[in-house]
């Protein structure tokens, strides 16, 4: 929904709980012994899934042909693309490849960063909060947390929706500095929001929409602090778990899972493209730390649009979507309606995700990408988005106008 990084102003993005790191199937290669394909390959995916049936050949076909054309003129290296139609069948492919130095290949199987979608499992855990009557959403931030610029005035609803004014910390310079000038680095939620709190807020609360992380940083203290938990520990019992998300976690360090796909990137302080994938996702915490792969994604964008894990009456307040500003994009409780999709994209350097769900025809799209760097002043996973829902959706296109 907006700009990603420290650089540019991030899209989003720990310690893990010991045993949540998923194993490789057994005798599954890891990347560095997989087989050399071409350089552009789809796979038939093995993905297990309701939707058994393939989408028609000439459909497949159009898809296709897209998401690739998409790839070459964007220069993305890899894309995992998951589509459920119900009554219509599903798309699952993947194309190009997950580590560009091996040429290994992109699958459906591999784990990804995926940057600020964590925040609607932040979003979610606070939910559950305001089910258990333990934090109220008009509530000022100030009755829960100290030291918070205007706290007194601004609620728990304005963080959730972008609405605090608070200045977004992954858009000072400082920051950006210190991040890419050692990506290995571990920051503290609190050293964290210490960037953005140099600042002056940049609105009064609740007048306007502003993309921040610093809300998202802001909320996971607040879950540690009323839950008595880690925000890692929270998400695990109280949301992948019930929901059997087992490969939704919190990494440790700066580990992925195996098998994972390599990321790339040009935040660079020399705006050199370089491989990402190692670098410590600590400075996104609750706004954008979290893994996961296609098939868990899927599960969860239902769970998210449909409210499985909150009351009726919370999950009506999630949904009240108001304006962003941005032409056909509205915001919600840590959850957005872009063309009729409901759902959230997310970006970190290196990666890029998309999970959505259309309610009119209980439809999911999910795509994973190795690779945040923008085409056509666009986020790629926009651009293959667009290029999906386009035409599969004609009535439903999900897109966001280039530099937004």
């Amino acid at each position: 929904m907006r700009r990603r990084s420290p650089v540019r102003t991030l899209v989003v993005a720990a310690l893990a709980v010991a045993g949540l790191l998923p194993l490789t199937a057994a005798g599954a290669p890891t990347l560095a012994t997989a087989a050399v394909p071409s350089a552009v390959r789809a796979v038939y995916s093995g993905v297990e899934d309701e939707e058994a049936r393939e989408l028609d050949p000439e459909l497949r076909a159009k898809l296709d042909e897209a998401v690739q054309r998409v790839m070459r003129e964007a220069g993305i290296p890899g894309v995992q693309v998951g589509l459920w139609l119900p009554g219509r069948g599903r798309y699952v492919r993947s194309f190009g490849v997950a580590d560009k130095e091996t040429g290994a290949p992109m699958t459906d199987r591999l784990n990804q960063r995926i940057g600020s979608e964590t925040k609607t499992f932040t979003a979610t855990a606070v939910l559950q909060l305001v089910d258990q009557g333990l934090v109220g959403l008009d509530e000022p931030i100030a009755t829960y947390l100290d030291g918070v610029p205007c706290g007194e005035v601004i609620t728990v609803r304005e963080l959730l929706e972008m609405r605090s004014g608070l200045f977004p910390y992954s858009a000072d310079a400082d920051f950006g500095n210190d991040f890419l000038g050692d990506p290995q680095r571990v920051f503290t939620p609190q050293e964290l929001l210490a960037y953005g709190y140099k600042h002056d807020n940049v609105f009064p609360p609740g007048t306007r929409y502003q993309y921040s992380n610093s809300n998202y940083i802001l909320l996971g203290l607040l879950v540690e602090k009323l839950s008595g938990q880690s925000i890692e520990q929270f998400v695990h019992d109280r949301i992948t778990a019930p929901s059997g998300l087992g490969h939704t976690l919190y990494p440790e360090g700066t580990e992925l899972p195996v098998p994972y796909a390599h990321g790339y990137t040009d935040q660079t302080l020399s705006g050199e493209i370089a491989d990402s994938t190692h670098w410590n996702p600590s400075w996104a915490w609750s706004a954008g730390a979290m893994v996961s792969d296609l098939r868990d994604l899927k599960h969860w964008a239902k769970d998210l649009a449909t409210g499985t894990l909150l009351s009726p009456a919370t999950q009506a307040e999630r949904l009240k979507m108001l304006p962003t500003g941005i032409p056909g994009a509205d915001y919600g409780l840590g959850i957005f309606n872009i063309g009729g999709w409901i759902g959230h994209n997310g970006s970190l350097p290196g990666y890029e995700s998309l999970t959505i769900y259309l309610p009119e025809e209980c439809a999911t799209l999910v795509l994973l990408l190795n690779s945040d760097i923008t085409a056509q002043n666009s986020e790629p996973s926009t651009l293959v988005g667009k290029a999906v829902t386009s035409i599969v959706t004609p009535d439903h296109v999900y897109d966001i106008p280039p530099g937004k």
